[in-house]
């Protein structure tokens, strides 16, 4: 392994690195997004018409008709689902409880050809846990999603050095179920790490012995790999951790990290904005920030990425997946879309406009309601900004959205005499109020003119939230401080999410009761 990696490092080597990702940074700009959406749409269909799910919703008619004819039928004939009508009307079918109670899923040609033997476990805030089919196609779609991003940052970064480098993948829990008959599940990170092709192994930071690691020591074995192998050039995964990692870089070296990590050269981060992280992250590396790269995967499909020199993601409608999508507004309480709106293809987006992201998936989703909303803020390119959940807050009606409580978060810190490192956010239904609760470097500033902060931010960001505050039907919400560690270590003890994806900011119930 090391006689590759040293292989790599090769003039020709690395001219041919170049060369190819600068074919597919060229190949990459050059897809129309609305022709590829209309074959990726038919060959879906077409694949899929073999299966019970296609069967009975006419896939095999709908398979030899224009993309026109076909898609008018195809909304005609396939209705919007959620999760759990997914599971009710398709997926139950297939699960057997084992003796040591573990669920075990089996699905052969029921909503996508063969068995599908990889599940994404994941888990809202009150949601059970959810089994997102993900199949070998998917699989290399993402790969190919990944290798497409990588390539645009090294046709945009002539100088990278990544190319002859390491990636520290900071993934989450990377155990996998067995469910029997060749069939696993668990975290969409365990899954990449565990079936990535095995020459990668070498380039790919921490092995296998580091990330089995309860999180503390994991924790503390990257960091110590981070400072100790200039080869690591990159590292990927959610903001929060990311930045905790770094501090703690900070800590154990005793100097700026700069001078620490000179040769940190991309992080890639996802999952959840880094706005409100990234003072820290520039007060981290004073005058050399590394590049910073935002992607938007997901356990269903992967929809976005950011190229070197973009503001913004872009989505990315390339990858195995049909989009649609619903009107904010057309969500009913429950942030489900109500029963008569009407789902739209790329073709018909607007900017401006906030949407809820539907999906039709090479693992066999159709019309997947997946829970998260994006705002177009061009065409072309379809520039996208994750604006979070369906419903972040609505628990008093004032459907406020993850973006807008991390862009408040942001402004806050903005001001200077703040320092969030984490927070928590909630309705408190009987005062009708929102609860903040918010973990700060230091004794933080005064918390009453935090509140005010704070209420005139989504005022100015979220009409209804303003309208409900001068009306009187939302009061002024509270502001609670806690320590630094004190998010962190309920994370760990209560949710169990040290190093995936931080679900504990999106819940809609009081973190507390004043």
């Amino acid at each position: 392994m090391a006689l590759l990696r040293q292989a790599l490092r090769t003039g020709p080597v690395q001219g041919l690195i170049r060369q190819t990702a600068a074919f597919r940074a060229r190949r990459f700009h050059q897809r129309d997004p609305l022709a590829t959406q209309r074959a990726i749409f038919q060959q879906l269909v077409g694949t899929a018409a073999g299966t019970r799910f296609g069967r009975d919703h006419d896939f095999p008619v709908l398979a030899r008709l224009p993309y026109d004819q076909a898609y008018a039928r195809f909304r005609q004939l396939v209705p919007i689902r959620t999760y759990q009508e997914f599971w009710d009307d398709y997926f139950q079918a297939g699960c057997r409880i084992g003796m040591d109670g573990t669920k075990r899923i089996c699905l052969d040609d029921v909503t996508w050809p063969g068995r599908v033997r990889m599940f994404c476990e994941t888990s809202g805030t009150t949601a059970p846990t959810k089994y997102i089919p993900f199949s070998g196609r998917m699989f290399d779609e993402n790969r190919r999603a990944a290798t497409d991003m990588i390539s645009c940052y090294l046709a945009a970064q002539r100088a990278s050095r990544i190319g002859s480098g390491k990636i520290l993948y900071m993934s989450g829990s990377t155990e996998l179920n067995d469910m029997g008959e060749g069939i696993c599940s668990g975290d969409m990170s365990a899954i990449t790490l565990r079936f990535r092709p095995r020459w990668l192994d070498p380039f790919v930071e921490p092995q296998a012995p580091v990330s089995a690691l309860p999180w503390e020591e994991k924790l503390q074995a990257m960091a110590e790999l981070l400072l100790g192998d200039p080869d690591i050039r990159v590292i990927s995964g959610v903001p929060p951790w990311i930045l905790l990692l770094l501090k703690h870089c900070a800590e154990m070296g005793g100097r700026p990290l700069t001078e620490l990590l000179p040769h940190l050269e991309l992080i890639i981060h996802g999952g959840t904005s880094i706005k409100p992280y990234r003072s820290e992250f520039e007060a981290l590396f004073p005058g050399r920030l590394p590049h910073l790269l935002e992607l938007l995967p997901s356990s269903e499909a992967f929809m976005a990425f950011q190229r070197q020199g973009d503001a913004q993601m872009r989505l990315t409608p390339f990858y195995g997946a049909f989009f649609e999508f619903v009107r904010f507004e057309d969500l009913d309480e429950q942030g489900r879309p109500a029963r008569d709106a009407v789902a739209i293809p790329l073709e018909e987006v607007q900017t401006g406009r906030r949407y809820a992201v539907i999906l039709s998936t090479c693992s066999g989703l159709w019309r997947y309601h997946i829970g998260d909303t994006i705002r177009f803020t061009s065409l072309a390119p379809h520039f996208i900004e994750f604006t979070g959940r369906d419903r972040f807050l609505d628990k008093l009606e004032e459907k406020v959205t993850q973006g807008e409580v991390e862009r408040a978060i942001a402004e806050l810190n903005a001001l200077g005499s703040w320092n969030v490192r984490e927070f928590m956010v909630g309705a408190d239904v009987p005062a009708r109020r929102h609860v903040w609760v918010l973990a700060t470097a230091g004794a933080g500033g005064n918390t009453e003119q935090a509140a005010h902060l704070l209420d005139i931010a989504l005022c100015d960001m979220n009409a209804d939230y303003a309208t409900f505050r001068r009306q009187g039907r939302i009061h002024p919400p509270q502001v609670v401080t806690a320590g630094e560690g004190t998010i962190y270590e309920w994370s760990r003890t209560v949710r169990g999410k040290l190093g995936g994806r931080p679900r504990f900011r999106t819940s809609t119930r009081p973190p507390i009761r004043p």
